[in-house]
């Protein structure tokens, strides 16, 4: 196909483009009713915490509800091992970007262009585009990531040994138990005890029947999945009246002044993405590591996303560049909402076009 015919399939595909007005939408909504004065200073963190501790957990955990076969247990496998590798790559490299700066912006930019808001502003997206599928995948992802985050991040940010108090964050945190137990019963679930059941398409029978394990709650046990799959659904709505909210929040004026914020967030929103692509292109060409669309357009997708909270979080608690911080905070949030409807395009056109296998 030539890439005139993909650039015409893509914007005329009315999922692509509705995902991308939904979340371009919601998010200048938040921003207006912020602005307005109905969402008050705090319901931007109101929001998040539902977000985080509710509507993605249970988008994580309902995610691992679906069939396992030699192929997605293979795309998962390989979207897991690049999961570590990618930040390995990062923690090296990312730093080599601000190299004409002194050390502690250095390791701060270097920690901040590592680590995005992959689970607040990308699981939500890739849900709405690439649905359970994109879910599962990123959620496998994040398991390096969080790893990384709760260690690495805190130690290089605090100038500390781990503490017991970062070691719970790590692995007491709802998004990250559920992450877990879901990918655990994912690949379990040929090995576990086999039922038969009334077969269920998105919640409603189809006539036929179907065996799986137990604990396939989207098969066995209806009244328990759909309480989750509401929850989970309100995840990219809150998620994006949460950012919109933010931004109106936030005075422009000095993050627009401050060069070093503006190439950060390039680095961030483009070059760390452009970056997971060729390379994931390459790898999937050669037979190295095959992924599929899905798979590496999440990929590209949650490495797109703005600086992480935690991450920031740690650079104003330990002032490390607070200002800074913030900033850069504030102009990679606007630079990805930007960014994100163009990540999509190109992805789906690339798609469209036959590039990925």
């Amino acid at each position: 196909m030539k890439i005139g015919d993909a650039i015409m399939q893509t914007f005329t595909n009315p999922s692509i483009v509705s995902a991308i007005t939904s979340t371009v939408l919601i998010i200048l909504l938040g921003f207006y009713l912020r602005k307005k004065g109905t969402f008050g200073p705090d319901f931007g963190k109101v929001l998040t915490k539902v977000v985080l501790s509710v509507a993605i957990a249970a988008l994580s955990f309902n995610s691992f509800m679906q069939p396992i076969n030699q192929k997605s247990l293979h795309q998962g496998l390989g979207i897991l091992v690049w999961g570590f590798v990618i930040y390995i790559i990062l923690i090296f490299v990312a730093p080599l970007l601000y190299s004409r700066k002194d050390m502690d912006k250095r390791e701060v930019m270097g920690i901040l262009t590592t680590f995005g808001s992959t689970t607040f502003f990308g699981i939500p997206i890739v849900g709405a585009i690439y649905g359970t599928e994109g879910v599962l995948y990123s959620s496998i992802f994040n398991i390096g990531y969080r790893i990384f985050l709760y260690s690495y991040a805190y130690i290089k940010m605090t100038g500390l040994k781990m503490e017991k108090e970062n070691i719970k964050k790590m692995f007491l945190n709802p998004i990250v138990i559920s992450t877990l137990v879901g990918f655990v019963l994912w690949i379990a679930q040929t090995a576990m005890p086999q039922v038969t059941v009334p077969e269920l398409k998105a919640g409603v029978a189809t006539g036929a029947t179907t065996t799986v394990a137990f604990y396939r709650i989207d098969q066995t046990a209806l009244w328990l999945w759909k309480p989750l799959n509401y929850l989970a659904s309100l995840a990219s709505p809150l998620a994006w009246l949460a950012i919109g909210c933010t931004l109106g929040s936030i005075s422009l004026k000095e993050a627009i002044s401050n060069k070093l914020a503006w190439y950060y967030s390039f680095n961030k929103v483009v070059l760390v993405p452009l970056f997971n692509l060729v390379v994931l292109l390459v790898l999937s060409a050669t037979h190295v590591m095959p992924l599929n669309y899905a798979a590496i357009a999440t990929v590209v997708i949650m490495m797109a996303t703005p600086t992480a909270t935690v991450a920031a979080a740690y650079a104003i608690s330990y002032d490390r560049e607070a200002v800074l911080t913030s900033n850069s905070s504030l102009i990679s949030t606007v630079s990805a909402v930007v960014m994100m409807p163009i990540w999509i395009a190109i992805l789906s056109i690339l798609n469209s076009a036959g590039i990925f296998h």
